[in-house]
């Protein structure tokens, strides 16, 4: 037999299984609370004896002696002058008693009800009958009282209320003290029968108010449900204590998978980052055991995916539980994997294809003049107001439709707001920005972070193309975080803060075995400042593809404003077959006599006429 305890103790899942093995049809639709009542008042009404049986019959005997005695002698009442401590308690037991036995006596209003009471009653009426027979062993002899006394006794221990037993009634009628028989010719006090029920020998009858609280006793179960329910959720509770138990053993590890980029912190921990964040620290980030890095060979950029597990107690972000791939690869695969700094690069010999429309005119001439190659590192030479960003733009666009194996990646340094709101609305790539309102090391840290991301791609065999506006305003975040060095070149320019953005831009190459990293970055020219031309300098001579921009054919509303002549690409050869090689040079002759606004005019008109470069240039012959 399960107590209320054991019951509350079990699973719901369990309770209803009981509960359907006893008949209960609708199990299914209760609450644990409902289940737990009605499987213990099941329960109480299987056992073999109920509390009121045995109620009952520790009373008969009890009516049985005294009925007894009054038939044998006259009735006659010993009692003890009650003071005013030791009379408080009894009345107050025993007014207790008679409630109880009055709803133990009203069974056919609420039977459900009545027997879950009936075992607390007997407990509390036995224990309030063992407090006056102590004190009764230890005390003196009693003393004998009046019948006056007695009957003043009487009245206060019991209500006012009809009786059916006669020796109540024959108190008043008693004879003298001269006329009872004498005190040795009673029983001896040992062999009376020892007391074993609080039951009242009165029995009071039910009045009005007592029919209709009984009428209304299951809508007062029912609160008292209720607030059993309620209480479940106080601290102190036990109950609580049982659902927090039965809770705390559920297993929620492996139900949620989620990705981001790692961090490594100094203290050998690391954190998943996330790009909704532009990789920065957020209350989504999820936290990478140290154990975990070394058993698996993490480096920071690594791009994991896992599963998670809610924080315990303590902790404040989610922990990394199982590691399911790394860079979009196996764990066992990428644990021996070749650093990024020992790979060796290559020319570009794979040529992206930026051909999407017949009237984007744009890419069909960077196609022909300035071919972008897997591991290219061009640089976009612009002034101010050239239509750079838009170039950019298209440029991604083109790469994210015809090949759509490469990691795209669009890097916004020291940008204007909406700009970057409308790249990330039109290009189908991850954006990462930076505006300009936000302080020099966010720039720095997220450029960090991107940069190393793409090296962990490219050691997994993967194409990365990085699209970085501008690499002018990197550098000069760069210098402003660097530590004074002392040396200081024209501009203000700290001669070691030129030495991580050629760091970044000088990542760029073809993997001989797999992998490349291509980053077009534009740098700003003519801006009015020294410092943007000390950066351009630097970075001149170092990319194998430069698009120089001119803003005289953007004055005249000429776009792409490219000045074709300037712009070129190294080892082209490698990029073009020998037919359409040998064509792009013949054009490129004819082109060098012309200025720039000329050229470009000459190119435009010369395509408009045909639907592809490889028809445009078949048109040359006529």
């Amino acid at each position: 037999m399960f107590n209320k305890t054991e019951l509350n103790e079990k699973l719901t899942a369990e309770l209803r299984e009981l509960a359907k093995s006893h008949g209960i049809i609708n199990a299914d639709d209760l609450r644990k609370a409902e289940l737990v009542e009605i499987i213990a008042q099941i329960k109480e009404k299987e056992s073999p004896e109920s509390p009121a049986a045995t109620t009952d019959e520790a009373s008969a005997p009890k009516a049985k002696v005294a009925k007894a005695g009054s038939a044998d002698k006259p009735a006659r009442k010993r009692a003890r002058i009650p003071s005013k401590d030791d009379s408080e308690a009894p009345k107050t037991t025993f007014n207790r008693a008679s409630l109880f036995d009055m709803d133990s006596q009203s069974q056919p209003f609420a039977p459900e009800f009545t027997a879950q009471r009936e075992p607390a009653v007997a407990e509390e009426t036995q224990a309030a009958e063992a407090a006056p027979r102590k004190q009764a062993a230890s005390r003196a002899p009693r003393q004998e009282t009046t019948a006056a006394e007695e009957t003043t006794s009487t009245e206060e221990a019991v209500p006012a209320s009809s009786t059916t037993e006669a020796p109540t009634g024959d108190r008043v009628e008693r004879g003298d003290r001269n006329d009872r028989p004498a005190r040795q010719e009673r029983p001896a006090r040992q062999e009376r029968p020892r007391k074993e029920s609080a039951a009242p020998v009165t029995e009071e009858l039910p009045t009005a108010a007592d029919i209709e609280a009984r009428k209304m006793r299951p809508a007062r179960e029912d609160n008292r449900t209720k607030s059993q329910n309620q209480g479940q959720n106080v601290p102190g509770n036990n109950n609580h204590k049982q659902n927090e138990n039965s809770y705390s053993n559920l297993d929620f590890d492996n139900t949620i998978t989620n990705e981001g980029v790692l961090e490594i912190m100094p203290d050998g921990y690391g954190f998943l980052r996330s790009a909704d964040y532009n990789y920065l620290s957020s209350p989504d980030d999820i936290y990478v055991s140290q154990s975990q890095i070394k058993l698996f060979g993490l480096k920071t950029g690594d791009t994991v995916k896992g599963s998670i597990r809610p924080p315990k107690e303590g902790e404040k972000y989610f922990p990394l539980v199982r590691v399911e791939s790394i860079n979009g690869r196996l764990p066992a695969d990428v644990r021996d994997r070749i650093p990024f700094d020992y790979l060796t690069p290559l020319f570009p010999t794979e040529r992206l294809n930026l051909f999407t429309e017949t009237n984007n005119y744009s890419t069909r001439i960077i196609d022909l003049f300035t071919p972008i190659g897997k591991g290219q590192r061009g640089l976009i030479v612009a002034q101010p107001k050239t239509g750079k960003t838009n170039l950019l733009k298209e440029v991604a666009n083109a790469i994210a439709k015809n090949h759509p194996e490469v990691y795209l990646i669009i890097l916004l340094i020291d940008e204007r707001p909406e700009e970057v709101t409308d790249m990330a609305r039109s290009v189908r790539a991850e954006v990462i920005a930076s505006t300009f309102d936000e302080p020099a090391e966010r720039h720095v840290k997220i450029a960090n972070i991107v940069l190393e991301k793409a090296k962990r791609l490219v050691e997994c065999g993967h194409d990365v193309v990085i699209l970085l506006d501008s690499i002018t305003r990197l550098a000069r975040a760069y210098n402003t975080t660097a530590p004074a060095s002392g040396k200081i070149l024209s501009g203000g320019v700290d001669a070691n803060a030129l030495h991580k953005p050629k760091r970044f831009f000088g990542a760029a190459r073809n993997i001989e075995r797999g992998g490349s990293l291509t980053i077009l970055a534009t740098a700003l020219t003519d801006t009015g400042s020294k410092m943007d031309e000390v950066i351009f300098e630097e970075f001149k001579g170092t990319g194998n593809m430069e698009l120089q921009l001119d803003r005289k054919l953007s004055n005249k509303r000429i776009f792409p404003a490219i000045d074709i002549t300037a712009s070129s690409t190294r080892r082209d050869d490698l990029l073009h077959d020998r037919d359409t090689l040998q064509r792009v040079w013949i054009l490129r002759n004819h082109l060098a006599d012309m200025n720039a606004q000329e050229a470009m005019e000459f190119v435009q008109a010369q395509i408009k006429n045909t639907k592809s470069n490889e028809e445009f240039l078949i048109s040359m012959n006529s």
